[in-house]
């Protein structure tokens, strides 16, 4: 699969869970508060963080595989810490991620969005991959990994209203007429864990077949990113 191999492969696992977290931190310090990219990585920090502590909780926090857990934790987030490293670098990261990174600092774009659009493309795209990368990581199937993608995909949905408390503009957001509340209405992360899941299988069920898995990876990250860019529309005051 020569897609996934391009810049944005994951690297190896070094460190677990803890490693991310510190990266993220580390962004987390050094970007500007109202960046686009810092708005969707305070986000992710806390749920990053979140899973980090219902693994280290063992089957009562929903993991029963810690090892399987920790490794797509991981994989998943390093898809995303790739892609920021490689705009720092002057290198080009997956169409899914570029509309986030192209109008981080753009003044019409409310934070909401940001973070919408950061998730958009690290679900849509990033977690297909995250789980074909695990696979080939633990020698496994996609249904090995079943139980842990699931409650992850929990995690998310359970932080999706929490997300929008913080980020929502205020008392506006709740009259029709506001088109944050179209965008808003237009994509949820229950369904983009869904798709995602599906993708993943397809991925896996192509891994024979290099030519047409590179293809159908370059057309999920093209789509995610077209939404991704949708969401980020700029928006009056």
């Amino acid at each position: 699969m020569a897609q996934l191999e391009q810049i944005g492969q994951p690297r190896a696992l070094a460190g677990g869970v803890d490693t991310v977290l510190a990266r993220m931190r580390g962004l987390a310090a050094d970007l500007p508060p109202m960046d686009g990219v810092a708005v969707f990585n305070r986000v992710y920090l806390t749920v990053t963080d979140t899973v980090d502590r219902a693994i280290d909780a063992g089957p009562g926090g929903g993991f029963p595989d810690r090892a399987a857990a920790i490794t797509l934790d991981v994989r998943f987030a390093e898809r995303y810490l790739a892609a920021v490293d490689a705009a720092a670098h002057g290198l080009r990261p997956p169409a899914c991620w570029r509309p986030l990174l192209t109008f981080r600092r753009h003044p019409g774009v409310r934070p909401l969005q940001f973070a919408l659009s950061g998730i958009n493309a690290h679900i849509g795209h990033d977690l297909a991959l995250a789980v074909v990368d695990t696979c080939r990581t633990l020698g496994c199937e996609p249904e090995c990994l079943e139980d842990e993608f699931d409650r992850v995909g929990e995690l998310l949905v359970t932080l999706e209203e929490r997300i929008r408390e913080e980020l929502m503009p205020g008392p506006d957001l709740l009259q029709i007429a506001d088109p944050l509340t179209h965008l808003l209405g237009s994509w949820s992360i229950e369904r983009a864990r869904d798709a995602a899941w599906a993708a993943a299988r397809a991925l896996w069920a192509l891994r024979g077949l290099p030519p047409l898995a590179a293809e159908f990876t370059q057309r999920l990250d093209t789509s995610v990113g077209l939404v991704g860019r949708m969401l980020l529309t700029p928006l009056p005051d």
